[in-house]
C-alpha cells in the first residue's frame, strides 16, 4: 500500500545512505536543511518543525543572520542620535573590547556560549569589571536590535547581572580640604572648585558657563548647556546630561565675593564670554587642568583616586547634612529619576536657597572649627617652646 503523499517539503536518500530535506520557503526560495540526517524520521521531524514555524508566523529567513557583526554594530552606532561623548564611548568599547572577538563573525553565529567565553576572557585580560559591564550592555543592545530586525531569533546575551556595574564608594572631601584645594589650584580656578563642591556642577557644565549665567544678586549660576571634551581634545557643545541638568544653582552666600571677583578678574571679557578660561584667555584643556589638579591634590594630601568629579559627592553629602531632601539633592545635582514617588515632591528656588543657606552655615562652622584647632595647635607649640 502506498504511503501518504507528503504535503510539505521533500526528503531524498543520498548515495551515502543519509537523508537530505528541503522545502519551499514563504519567500519562494527552495530551502535545504543545513545538514543531512541519519534517518528519514529525523529528516521528517526537521521538516515538521519548519512547517510549524511557517503556520505560526515564526518562520525566519535562515540566511537573515548572515550579517557581519562589525558592519552591523558600526551602523547601529551611526543610526542613533547619540551625544558626542556617548558616541565616542561606544566606538571605543567596540574597537577595544568587542570587535577583536566578533568583527569577523556573523550575527547568527554569536551564541550564548561564545558570549560567556568572551566575557570571561575580557574580565581576566582587563581586570576592569566596570568596563566589561559597559561592553556587555552595548553588545546586548546591538543584538536586541538584531532580534527586532528579525535577523536572529533570540538575543544570545543572557548572563544575569553581567551588565551591572558595582562601582566602589567614592571618597568625599572635608570643608578644610575643599578650601585647601581651592587655594592650591590658584585664584583663577578657585571658583571652579567651589562650584564643583557646593553647586554641585559637573565639569562639562562648568566648561560651558558664560557671563550671563552668573546671577550676583541671587548668588547663583545657571546651567543651560554642557561642553564635554573628547579624547581628541575637541569640545562637543550640546545639551546637559538630562533635562534635569538644566537648572539654576543657588550657591552658599560665602561664595558671593568669589563670584564677583572671578567675573572681574578671570572671565572672558566679551558680554557672552566664557566664565572659565585658561591663562591665555582660551577655553581650558582637560589635560592642562588635570596637571594642576593632580599637583593641588598631592599638596592637600588627598589620595590619588580622588578625582575632581568627586567634589560632587562632597556636595551631595553637605546637602544632606544641611537638611536637603532627596528631591532637593537631585535638583541641585541635575539628576533625574523615574520613581513615581518623587513626581509629587518639589524643590523650587526658595527651597534651594534654604538648602544653600544650610550649606553656607555648615561650611562657616567647619571653617571656624578648623581655625580654632589651628589656634590650639599654635598655642600648644608656644607653651612647649616657653617651657
Amino acid at each position: 500500500m502506498a504511503g501518504k503523499k507528503r504535503q510539505f517539503g521533500r526528503v531524498r536518500k543520498l548515495p551515502s545512505g543519509r537523508y537530505q530535506a528541503r522545502y519551499l520557503g514563504p519567500d519562494g526560495i527552495d530551502r535545504p536543511a543545513p545538514e543531512t540526517f541519519r534517518t528519514k524520521r529525523d529528516a521528517d521531524d526537521w521538516l515538521a518543525d519548519r512547517q510549524s514555524e511557517v503556520r505560526s508566523g515564526d518562520w525566519r529567513d535562515p540566511d537573515a543572520g548572515k550579517v557581519n557583526f562589525g558592519e552591523y554594530a558600526l551602523r547601529w552606532v551611526e543610526e542613533r542620535d547619540l551625544a558626542a561623548t556617548t558616541d565616542e564611548l561606544y566606538r571605543r568599547l567596540l574597537r577595544l573590547h568587542l570587535l577583536p572577538t566578533f568583527d569577523g563573525v556573523d550575527l547568527d553565529k554569536i551564541t550564548p556560549p561564545s558570549v560567556r567565553t568572551w566575557r570571561t576572557e575580557r574580565l581576566k585580560a582587563t581586570e576592569a569589571p566596570t568596563t566589561v559591564a559597559k561592553s556587555y550592555r552595548l553588545l546586548k543592545a546591538i543584538m536586541e536590535t538584531a532580534v527586532d530586525d528579525e535577523l536572529i531569533r533570540r538575543n544570545p546575551c543572557r548572563i544575569k547581572g553581567a551588565g551591572k556595574e558595582s562601582a566602589e564608594e567614592r571618597p568625599t572631601a572635608t570643608v578644610p580640604q575643599v578650601d585647601a584645594l581651592a587655594d592650591a589650584m590658584g585664584p583663577r580656578w578657585r571658583l571652579m572648585v567651589y562650584i564643583a563642591a557646593y553647586g554641585p556642577a559637573r565639569p562639562e557644565e562648568q566648561a560651558a558657563m558664560r557671563r550671563p549665567d552668573v546671577d550676583l544678586e541671587n548668588v547663583g549660576v545657571w546651567v543651560r548647556t554642557a561642553e564635554p571634551e573628547l579624547t581628541t581634545g575637541r569640545r562637543a557643545p550640546g545639551d546637559t546630561k538630562s533635562a534635569a541638568g538644566r537648572r539654576f544653582l543657588v550657591l552658599p552666600a560665602f561664595m558671593a565675593t568669589d563670584l564677583e571677583r572671578h567675573l572681574d578678574w578671570y572671565a572672558e571679557k566679551t558680554p557672552d564670554g566664557l566664565l572659565f578660561v585658561g591663562e591665555r584667555g582660551k577655553p581650558f584643556r582637560r589635560s592642562t587642568f588635570g596637571r594642576k589638579w593632580r599637583k593641588a591634590r598631592a599638596r592637600v594630601g588627598l589620595p590619588e583616586n580622588f578625582r575632581f568629579y568627586d567634589l560632587r559627592h562632597t556636595g551631595h553629602t553637605l546637602s544632606t547634612r544641611s537638611g536637603a531632601t532627596l528631591k532637593d539633592t537631585m535638583v541641585r545635582a541635575g539628576q533625574s529619576t523615574e520613581r513615581a514617588a518623587l513626581i509629587y515632591q518639589h524643590s523650587d528656588t526658595e527651597r534651594q536657597k534654604e538648602v544653600a543657606d544650610g550649606i553656607d552655615a555648615h561650611v562657616r562652622a567647619a571653617r571656624l572649627r578648623a581655625q580654632e584647632e589651628q589656634a590650639k595647635q599654635r598655642s600648644g607649640t608656644e607653651r612647649a617652646r616657653d617651657a
